[in-house]
């Protein structure tokens, strides 16, 4: 059999069939730098975005009026209290004083004897709106000592924004040592008033 013939033409029919075809073409290498650039410039992009969004701005916008400003109800000076209805109700009483003047008689610190009466002497203003006339009284307010403390009546009324002195009568503690007496006014129901006044004194 002539083989050889055969097997070297099927050889040849191959190869130029094989030369005569392109080869398929390379795929380009991706630039790495490239590809990161334009990544971290979409993510800047997006970011920048996202800030425009939600940058708060001080101005309104165009057609919107500020909201108005909720009415505030005015406090007056005075306390408030609940009545025996349960009702709170606003006082009409207030006083108030000149840290400068307040003490008419026996200022702070003032030395006393064992077991002396004496009379202290403030000076105050009505800064309510009621006057004060029958029953109403400068009362204990609880600390540090009464020392046996009676209040002068008032001989007259005290109109608002009037000042008036107010008195009581103290006896001294027997014991040596230094003592305070807080006072404050009352109303005819009983009801007190918010501020403070006070005698201080030493027994020697």
């Amino acid at each position: 059999m002539k083989l050889k013939p055969i097997v070297i033409a099927i050889f040849i029919v191959v190869l130029v069939a094989a030369c005569g075809s392109e080869p398929p073409a390379a795929e380009p290498t991706p630039d790495i730098a490239a590809v990161r650039t334009s990544a971290a410039s979409t993510v800047i992009a997006q970011f920048t975005l996202t800030a425009a969004e939600f940058t708060p701005t001080d101005s309104l916008p165009t057609g919107t009026s500020a909201p108005e400003a909720t009415a505030t109800a005015t406090v007056p000076p005075i306390a408030q209290v609940t009545n025996a209805e349960g009702t709170t109700v606003a006082l009409c009483d207030s006083l108030s004083f000149n840290p400068g003047t307040v003490d008419v008689t026996i200022p702070d610190n003032t030395v006393m004897t064992p077991g002396q009466d004496f009379i202290k002497t403030w000076k105050v203003k009505n800064n309510g709106s009621c006057p004060w006339g029958a029953g109403y009284e400068l009362v204990y307010a609880g600390y540090a000592n009464p020392m046996s403390g009676q209040f002068q009546p008032l001989e007259e009324v005290v109109q608002p924004a009037q000042e008036v002195d107010l008195s009581v009568q103290f006896t001294a503690p027997s014991a040596a040592g230094e003592y305070l007496s807080a006072w404050q006014m009352s109303n005819p129901a009983g009801v007190t008033f918010p501020e403070i006044i006070f005698v201080r004194v030493i027994v020697q």
